[in-house]
């Protein structure tokens, strides 16, 4: 799928491509809805339509990201009740293993992730991906999503990357779509972000559902 002497920097999401993506839906669609009826009132099914609603307005922006814009909105503290099911935050298969893989390359590995810095911090207690990566950077820092295509004009401008001898792989289409619009030559998506969930299907980009598939890469040159 790839040829890695091609490949100078490679840019990872982190949810639904680093860690599973069930935390993620299982915290916004069942453990937030649960707990907000508890705390304010309301029928769970009706707090969990109205929330979902509430939340798909946001879809792409910024704000679907922010903690802090959803602990206003809601009057919950986001950040606390994220900690509450931190026991769901896992690596996908064979993720870390991959991570392991590109630092003994050649290639310069970047977590560039949508995820507010509150619910990272979160992750990186139980997970310490500095451990594997040069650069972490979040959305909130150039305060605007993936999903703008601004936004790798402005991760280029703050860090250099050759676009052609960058890989990109994220979950998020959109995030993909905007990536190429820039000039990002290498894409790929995944599969089973969510592994409670089937996999995908006719995407539209080249898929793995494990990181063995990209394996191996060769070592750096000593």
């Amino acid at each position: 799928m790839l040829n890695w002497h091609d490949i100078d920097t490679v840019l990872l999401d982190m949810d639904g491509t680093i860690l599973d993506l069930h935390y993620d839906n299982y915290f916004w669609t069942q453990h937030l809805p649960k707990r907000y009826s508890e705390i304010h009132g309301g029928e769970l099914e009706a707090v969990t339509r109205h929330l979902l609603d509430k939340i798909m307005a946001q879809k792409g922006s910024l704000n679907w990201y922010c903690l802090d814009y959803w602990s206003r909105e809601l009057q919950l503290d986001i950040p606390v009740l994220k900690r509450e099911v931190a026991h769901l935050i896992n690596p996908l298969p064979s993720s870390l293993r991959f991570l392991e893989a590109l630092r003994g390359s050649h290639c310069e590995s970047w977590l560039v992730t949508n995820a507010h810095q509150a619910g990272l911090d979160i992750k990186l207690e139980k997970f310490d991906l500095n451990n594997w990566l040069e650069r972490i950077v979040t959305s909130h820092e150039l305060a605007m999503p993936k999903e703008d295509p601004n936004f790798w004009q402005a991760l280029q401008s703050r860090w250099h990357f050759d676009p052609e001898r960058t890989l990109l792989v994220d979950d998020n289409i959109q995030v993909l779509d905007a990536a190429r619009a820039f000039g990002i030559r290498h894409l790929i998506t995944i599969r089973q972000p969510d592994s409670r969930q089937q996999a995908r299907e006719q995407l539209p980009y080249p898929a793995i559902l494990h990181f063995d598939e990209l394996l191996p890469i060769p070592a750096k040159s000593q």
